[in-house]
């Protein structure tokens, strides 16, 4: 007997990419934990009120990550939503330690300094907060600054590249509204094509067992 058993081309639900996998969401966390330490190795003391602004934002760049990978195994456009808004909260954290250098008239690391380059490769590299973890406690204001602004920085960049991935995604591949519209239109289609096919079965053993008869009734047998 033959059974109908329909199987979309593409699943419904997406299985985006494992959020604890992803390079960015590694430097966010690092960053999130580095800048609670560095909020309290600097700034508490002066009793600055951005220090609670800068943990949020740092806390809320990696959290908005999470959320939108979770999110986007059933809404690309929810998981773009989301990660838009991590990588404007890492803006934000990257614009308070530029003002914490200025403030405290501390230099910002360029091309031209000894270090820059060291520390571009390191933060280009290293992912994990236990990479960083051993110098939390040993680099002085203007270190530490300059390192949070550098990974602020990459985790950008990665995450402009990720959203334009998914840009190209949702416009190829649409929302979870045109998968189950395909999936559904699509087995409507398979589920008429399977009618058809047994149709032609059908007629085709009706022909089959007319010419049996016939054959039967040539040599005399009723059928």
């Amino acid at each position: 007997m033959t059974t109908f058993n329909y199987t979309p081309e593409k699943p419904i639900l997406r299985s985006p990419a494992n959020w604890k996998k992803l390079r960015f969401y590694q430097k966010a966390d690092a960053l999130f934990r580095l800048t609670s330490i560095f909020c309290s190795r600097f700034k508490a003391s002066f009793g600055d009120r951005t220090v609670d602004q800068m943990v949020q934002a740092a806390r809320s760049g990696k959290q908005n990550i999470i959320e939108g990978s979770e999110d986007g195994k059933t809404s690309t456009q929810m998981e773009i939503n989301l990660m838009n808004v991590a990588r404007s909260s890492i803006q934000e954290l990257r614009e308070d330690y530029v003002d914490h250098l200025h403030t405290r008239s501390l230099p910002m690391w360029d091309i031209s300094h000894p270090r820059y380059q060291p520390m571009l490769k390191y933060c280009k590299e290293h992912n994990h907060f236990s990479d960083y973890e051993h110098y939390a406690e040993k680099l002085n204001e203007e270190e530490f600054c300059n390192l949070c602004y550098t990974l602020c920085c990459f985790i950008d960049s990665m995450m402009n590249n990720y959203l334009q991935k998914l840009e190209r995604e949702f416009i190829s591949e649409g929302g979870i509204k045109e998968r189950m519209y395909a999936a559904r239109t699509g087995y409507r289609e398979a589920e008429k094509q399977h009618y058809q096919q047994l149709e032609q079965e059908n007629l085709r053993l009706k022909n089959e067992i007319a010419r049996l008869q016939g054959i039967l009734r040539a040599h005399g047998i009723e059928g």
